[in-house]
């Protein structure tokens, strides 16, 4: 059983910054792709961003290339999304993934989750 525990969030104002931590415990962290998701109210779930399981390839839905960036230390067993230029349509709950062997943009597709995590940007 792995257990993703993530950190950071919060309220921010448009053009700012935050960086999103997930930390995993249980089986080898390096041998799952992670991603990170959003569900904003009243919409589904969607892919933001996700990264392999060597931290070398990494893979962006279109709003988030250019602003967002994934990364991984696997000596930490930590998985880490970097959120630059926050607009207020990136408000929504964040989830950080883990479990296929390749990083893959459906939420189907993995097994263990975070407990989730509010972005707001507003003024």
């Amino acid at each position: 059983q792995v257990r993703l525990v993530q950190s950071g969030g919060g309220l921010v104002e448009p053009g700012g910054s935050l960086r999103l931590s997930c930390a995993a415990s249980g089986r080898t962290f390096s041998i799952f792709a992670m991603g990170w998701f959003r569900q904003a109210p009243g919409k589904e779930r969607e892919f933001v961003a996700g990264i392999s399981r060597s931290g070398t390839g990494t893979y962006y839905a279109d709003s988030a290339k250019g602003r967002f960036t994934i990364s991984r230390d696997n000596a930490k067993n930590t998985v880490y999304l970097q959120m630059n230029s926050l607009k207020p349509e990136d408000t929504a709950v964040y989830y950080c993934a883990g479990g296929p062997s390749v990083a893959d943009i459906r939420a189907s597709r993995y097994d263990y989750w975070g407990q989730g995590t509010q972005v707001t940007v507003s003024s």
